[in-house]
């Protein structure tokens, strides 16, 4: 017989210590436009997707691409509960309105000092995420379909980590060797030359431009390239890639939003590889940087550092 000493309470637990984390929650759109009627009429950072309408050729040619998906996209938010009961039912909305935090966060998006917009590609999926910084806090907005966000929010210090998780590459694309070296410099004329020619498929034409060019393509330590291995590269920084990242940057202002720079990364056979710019008193220059994705806070670094200036 197991005997059970009720006597004397149990130690208590030690509390799992929160503060300082990001927090994480999923809205639906509507739940979304709720919380942002709550938090004063904030307006959301991005444009509203307009209803489904017919498009102007459809009475004539059937019905489009454009209009099927904009259809499905309006059932899908049809099958959507009400935005209040679902919202209240997670804790998020109550008698007293909306949850603070939350609040706070859909706030913070409106009302921005610092704004970054990332557009993201990669193995057939698309991502757009907004974040927004003011007063030492981050809140971000993300999603893939625009029937559901990720709405998160934390303090200034986590932004790194919180950067470092946009551009991990979905689990089912396979990464394999590149024909890209990790460090290439190129001028920009050859790269537009090498792209067009690839794009017409005419990828014979590479080695002829390389040629014209012979030298010019730099690997690491700016030692020169031979021809052949500066035209298997160039021609496999267009063919291989696989995926896109954008991030803008703007310094929000009292009256005016000012735009500060790009910054682009493209996702070749091995992985992401950075686009930067680089300016010689020859010719302007792009160098390619193989790059891992909890590197994107230290390429925004210059564009975040001029924003700040």
């Amino acid at each position: 017989m197991v005997t059970v000493d009720l006597t004397a309470p149990p130690p208590a637990p030690t509390p799992l210590v929160l503060e300082g984390l990001p927090r994480r929650i999923a809205v639906t759109l509507p739940e979304l436009r709720l919380l942002a009627t709550a938090a004063g009429g904030a307006p959301l950072p991005f444009d509203e997707p307009t209803s489904a309408a017919t498009h102007a050729l459809d009475a004539r040619l059937g019905t489009s691409t454009a209009s099927t998906e904009d259809a499905a996209y309006a059932a899908a938010l049809a099958a959507l509960h009400d935005p209040a009961e679902t919202l209240s039912r997670r804790g998020l909305l109550g008698p007293g309105g909306a949850e603070p935090g939350v609040l706070g966060a859909v706030g913070l998006l409106a009302t921005p000092e610092l704004a970054l917009e990332i557009d993201l590609s990669a193995g057939g999926t698309r991502v757009k995420s907004w974040h927004r910084e003011a007063g030492g806090a981050v809140a971000t907005l993300g999603t893939v379909d625009g029937v559901v966000f990720e709405l998160s929010w934390f303090a200034a210090d986590q932004w790194a980590s919180e950067l470092a998780r946009v551009p991990v590459p979905p689990e089912d694309l396979r990464l394999q060797d590149s024909a890209v070296p990790e460090l290439l410099s190129v001028p920009y004329t050859l790269v537009d030359a090498v792209g067009e020619a690839v794009k017409a498929r005419r990828t014979d034409l590479v080695p002829v431009l390389v040629a014209q060019r012979s030298g010019a393509v730099k690997g690491a330590d700016d030692v020169p390239l031979d021809d052949a291995t500066a035209a298997t590269a160039l021609a496999a920084l267009h063919g291989e890639a696989q995926g896109r990242l954008r991030v803008l940057a703007a310094r929000v202002g009292v009256d005016r939003t000012t735009p500060v720079g790009v910054v682009s990364w493209t996702l070749l056979a091995d992985g992401w590889h950075a686009l930067l710019p680089r300016h010689t008193d020859q010719e302007p220059r792009l160098e390619l940087r193989r790059v891992a994705p909890d590197e994107l806070a230290t390429t925004l670094a210059p564009v975040l550092a001029e924003v700040s200036a």
